[in-house]
Order: structure tokens, then sequence, then C-alpha cells
């Protein structure tokens, strides 16, 4: 049986703050939108937290787009670098306040460059 996807969604952004902690205190709601066969589920997640509950998230400043199939596989098994290849190649869609949207790829980034460097010292 397939997990519901209010679970499958707090296990995504948490593993994604664990490799990413400095978007621990980030304050940002966000929707999340799966589409399925022939509807889309709609989401609202609030940070810190995270907070998940199910409806149209109307005060977010982000909105999330992706296939619920290809969801389930990147909540359980994607990394940051999982991540970020899906929305350079369009599997996943991310569209909002292009000044948040900027201070998250950029701390992604920097955090990107630490674990290169942490790797090459080793």
């Amino acid at each position: 049986m397939a997990e519901d996807a209010k679970t499958l969604i707090e296990t995504a952004v948490t593993r994604f703050i664990e490799e990413v902690p400095a978007l621990a205190p980030l304050k940002l709601v966000f929707a999340v939108e799966l589409r399925g066969r022939g509807d889309v589920q709609m989401y609202r997640v609030e940070l810190p937290g995270p907070t998940v509950a199910k409806g149209i998230a109307e005060d977010a400043r982000v909105r999330v787009e992706m296939p619920r199939s290809f969801f389930n596989i990147m909540a359980k098994e994607g990394n940051v670098a999982d991540w970020r290849e899906a929305f350079t190649y369009g599997q996943a869609k991310a569209t909002g306040v292009g000044e948040i949207m900027k201070l998250i790829v950029h701390v992604v980034e920097k955090q990107e460059e630490r674990q290169r460097t942490r790797r090459a010292r080793q």
C-alpha cells in the first residue's frame, strides 16, 4: 500500500532540511501540487516544522508542481542533488517570489560547495 502524500511530504521536507540545515530557520509557506491520473492533490506546507495540510495554500509564496509517481520516489530516495536535477530538467517545477527562489538556490549551492570541499579534504 502506498503511503499517504502528507507523510511523504513531511519526509521529503525533513530529509531536505537535514541535508541543507541553513534552511531550517526559514519561515515560508509553500504549496505542493501533485498531479496524478486525472486529478491534482494540493497541499499547504509551512516551515519551520514542517506542518502539512491538505488544501489550497492561498498564502503560499512558492508553488512546487510535479507528478505524484515521481514525487513518491523522490520523497523516499531523493537527496539534494536529485532534487536539483529534477528542477533543472523539468520533472518538477517551482514558481513564486523571485527573491525567495534565489535565496533557496543560493543556500543549496553553498551547501553543495561545502560538501565538495569536505570530500576533497578527506
